[in-house]
């Protein structure tokens, strides 16, 4: 595997690897149909934009890393009662 995959497969690094994980099994199941899997792309999407925006605000606030650990953004999603996305 290389590098940039393992990285894009780490639960620390890529907060919605759910929803990619996700979106391509739909992709498989429906035969690359993209109109199927309409849903899923928009999960996806959120997921990013919501930990984005955390990404950003932490970056404002000194916080490091930018980016919550897998731990860390567990306890947010918890805090806030679940995905809201």
């Amino acid at each position: 595997m290389s590098r940039n995959v393992q990285r894009l497969r780490d639960h620390d690094t890529n907060p919605c690897l759910a929803e990619t994980d996700a979106s391509r099994q739909c992709m498989d199941d429906n035969n690359y149909r993209k109109d199927m899997c309409a849903s899923y792309f928009l999960k996806y999407k959120n997921c990013r934009k919501f930990w984005h925006a955390v990404m950003i605000q932490r970056r404002r606030d000194g916080v490091k890393p930018n980016m919550p650990t897998a731990e860390e953004r567990e306890n947010i999603l918890k805090s806030i009662g679940g995905t809201p996305y």
